[in-house]
């Protein structure tokens, strides 16, 4: 039985788990070099005439389309123009299919393979770092000359060998990941906007 009395107590232990993990990332220089050079490079391919893509699964995937929005629509800048940005696995019809005739791990490659072309862009969010489809995607991306970011947790041995660039936040608790994928992604689309619209 819950007692409703503690939790105001919850509340602040989940506030203060969030603020002690982005102490921990603040002082990564890792991880803030990998954040730095992953928003560089994506402006860089945007600036070049390519296209963003963002891809996970669950929560993750949420995420995706709320990056992509950030780039669509205004961030911060709200006179700038609209920068390109797809979040791959919401064309129902094509997820399905794929998902039904191939296999559910195909879902974003096999949208990465027909959509990215040679200096494009794609970030992968995975918790784990594990999740097949997501090896898949970032495989699809090193085939066709995509630069890859994953999004991930506390670092691993078996991270994915087919990605350019590791964030990886130091948890293994997938809401405080996820919190600070968020906060590392509106980092990166302002970085973008700024270096891709200066006026």
């Amino acid at each position: 039985m819950i007692n409703r009395s503690d939790l105001a107590a919850l509340l602040t232990s989940r506030l203060g788990a969030t603020k002690a993990l982005i102490e921990a990332v603040a002082e990564d220089a890792q991880l803030l070099s990998a954040t730095l050079a992953a928003a560089t490079a994506t402006a860089d391919a945007i600036i070049q005439g390519g296209t963003l893509f963002i891809c996970g699964n669950g929560g993750s995937a949420g995420e995706a389309t709320h990056l992509s929005g950030e780039l669509i629509g205004p961030f911060a800048n709200k006179n700038r123009r609209a920068l390109p940005a797809i979040a791959l696995g919401f064309d129902t019809s094509a997820t399905s299919a794929v998902a039904n005739d191939f296999s559910f791990d195909e879902v974003f490659a096999r949208q990465l393979g027909a959509l990215a072309r040679p200096g494009d862009v794609l970030w992968a969010l995975s918790t784990s770092g594990r999740s097949p489809n997501i090896l898949r995607a970032l495989t699809v991306a090193a085939e066709r000359e995509v630069t890859s970011v994953l999004l991930t947790g506390a670092r691993h041995a078996d991270l994915p060998k087919a990605v350019d660039l590791v964030l990886a936040v130091p948890s293994r608790e997938t809401p405080r990941i996820q919190e600070l994928h968020l906060v590392l992604g509106h980092f990166m689309c302002e970085v973008i906007e700024m270096l891709v619209c200066p006026e």
